[in-house]
């Protein structure tokens, strides 16, 4: 289904200079992005390797096998069980020149709140933190889910808005990494309020 939607849909890319200057970095990318935004997400970014940490629930086993089909590897934990062995799984592939990826906000929410996962990896590894949004002009919406789960329609426009890399030093202290995690939900907020603004313009 994500392959024959994918297919169809028209794609804007805004800030994709952002994404040259963190790969021309050489330390490896760290895609973050909200949850709901996953379907679409894993569409754009296909076929790169990127390994993705999902939950061991059902729900991440599901997103795990979708993934998979189309090019990417699966950290298996999440912020509540198994972070620590995704974490040093996901530590590896960057050394080993492998990018990775975190829905900023999964796996339980609350929406659009960013958790610390890219930071620390960040830390550890030097890789850039690349933060990017996905905006949908059609799209069915999961309402009963937590995060609003977005599902692109046939034939949508979709947007991709890329942020600047965002780096944290090995050495930075807790508050520096608090700013760094604060630095992550600002970019990410803003990239939304683009996104909706794109929408918003692409309707009249």
């Amino acid at each position: 289904m994500v392959l024959l939607i994918g297919r169809s849909l028209q794609w804007e890319v805004r800030g994709w200079e952002n994404w040259e200057a963190a790969t021309q970095m050489g330390r490896g990318l760290i895609y973050t992005f909200w949850h709901r935004e996953i379907f679409a997400a894993c569409w754009f970014w296909r076929k790169r390797g990127i390994v993705v940490m999902t939950s061991r629930n059902f729900d991440g086993e599901y997103i795990a096998r979708i993934i998979q089909k189309h090019g990417y590897g699966a950290a298996r934990g999440s912020s509540t069980h198994g972070a620590s062995q995704a974490l040093t799984e996901m530590i590896d592939c960057l050394r080993n020149g492998r990018d990775t990826a975190f829905t900023i906000d999964g796996p339980r929410g609350p929406r659009y709140v960013a958790k610390r996962g890219s930071v620390m990896l960040s830390k550890a590894t030097g890789a850039a933190i690349l933060c990017f949004h996905v905006a949908l002009r059609k799209a069915y919406v999961f309402r009963g889910t937590w995060d609003q789960t977005q599902f692109p329609l046939p034939l949508s426009r979709a947007a991709v808005f890329i942020a600047p890399p965002i780096v944290v030093a090995p050495q930075a202290t807790e508050e520096e990494q608090a700013a760094a995690l604060a630095q992550v939900q600002s970019a990410l907020d803003e990239l939304r309020r683009r996104g909706e603004e794109w929408v918003r313009s692409t309707e009249i």
